[in-house]
């Protein structure tokens, strides 16, 4: 595929956003360019999302690619003359660009398929924004349980078309949630003895909350705990039978994961019967730490430095990702791809430089390669 028409494919995905498991259209674009060109799909049985091959014509090993197509329920405002067509739907992180970039990567395997050793495996996956079963739902098709090496890509907007951002180690935290519902007894609010009030057991557990990492989690040890949302009466003059909270766990290890869940659970309970309240906790688990592979992104950064890019470090984050799924697989590389931009993932006026698009994707296809042949 020419540069012009990738781009203008980038483009087409960016008007039409499609939320999680929802992405009917852009897998029927995706799948339309494939077929057009003669790559192979496997059957996956999902209702979105493809898994497409490239088979070399020599024996070698299975790599793995893997891009995400789904948006965001945010509505755009980045001001670009291709922007989103569906009011409170965005492409604000950088989705549509990863998945025209391994769509462009597929092609150019399939374009030097006789010189091509092994095989390459070209994951386009669903609702990764949903934090939870996208991933999941394409690993446990089994058909890429053959796969020794996985890489993905993700949009970097803070570094210009040209550079590549390539790490070591945890790169990506685990990003759980929680809530806690306090049930008390209601009374009209001049007369609080009538009552249980759950609203400074409420109040209590925002502060108690904090110290689970500012008192229990070495410092040493990344984590956050954020309460997010709060909610507690639907009058000024109303004591309410019930108050809740809800917020988000990040961390890079597990062990701290299960600490903080554990101490948060704990909080919850002592600090509820300490207030006359009861309470229910529920934590849900988002996908694990995505942990980077050193030795590959050594390889990464050879590569990338001799194809002419910069490679820098990106910033660390404490936001999620499902590629880690993949990595239960296999070992694997999570790089970040200068957009340009500057401006935040997931803010509604996120825009990528598509010119970015056609070395990310050589970039990409040489990756799968050299890999594929290296024995």
């Amino acid at each position: 595929m020419e540069t012009q028409a990738l781009i203008a494919f980038f483009e087409d995905l960016h008007r039409h956003p499609e939320l999680g498991f929802e992405e009917v259209r852009t897998t029927a674009r995706v799948r339309e360019a494939l077929t057009a060109a003669g790559v192979e799909l496997l059957d996956t049985g999902l209702k979105t999302g493809l898994i497409a091959v490239v088979r070399g014509s020599r024996p070698g090993r299975v790599i793995g690619l893997r891009c995400d197509m789904d948006a965001l329920p945010i509505q755009e405002e980045s001001g670009l003359a291709y922007a989103s067509q569906e009011p409170g739907r965005m492409h604000a992180c950088g989705h549509d660009f990863h998945t025209a970039c391994m769509l462009g990567a597929a092609l150019l395997l399939k374009e030097r398929e006789k010189d091509l050793a092994g095989t390459v495996k070209i994951v386009f996956q669903p609702a990764e924004e949903l934090g939870t079963g996208g991933a999941k739902s394409v690993v446990d098709t089994g058909l890429l349980s053959d796969v020794q090496e996985f890489y993905a890509i993700h949009s970097y907007p803070y570094f210009d078309p040209g550079a590549l951002g390539i790490k070591e180690g945890p790169v990506m935290a685990a990003p759980d949630r929680f809530s806690v519902t306090l049930y008390g007894k209601g009374a009209h609010a001049a007369q609080p003895h009538d009552a249980i009030d759950p609203v400074p057991a409420l109040a209590a557990l925002i502060q108690g909350f904090q110290t689970a990492v500012s008192r229990n989690a070495d410092p040493f040890d990344p984590a956050v705990v954020t309460i997010a949302h709060v909610q507690a009466g639907t009058a000024w003059n109303v004591i309410p039978e019930s108050a809740l909270l809800e917020g988000t766990v990040r961390t890079l290890d597990n062990g701290v994961r299960r600490m903080i869940r554990d101490r948060l659970e704990k909080l919850t309970s002592s600090i509820a019967a300490a207030y006359g309240c009861t309470a229910e906790f529920r934590y849900v688990e988002g996908p694990d730490p995505v942990v980077n592979d050193a030795a590959l992104c050594a390889v990464c950064k050879d590569l990338a430095l001799r194809m002419g890019f910069q490679v820098d470090r990106q910033e660390d984050t404490m936001g999620g990702e499902d590629f880690s799924e993949y990595l239960k697989i296999c070992p694997g590389v999570f790089v970040r791809v200068g957009t340009g931009g500057h401006v935040a993932s997931h803010h509604p006026a996120f825009t990528v430089d598509s010119a970015a698009l056609p070395a990310a994707a050589e970039f990409f296809a040489s990756l799968a390669r050299e890999r594929a042949e290296y024995m």
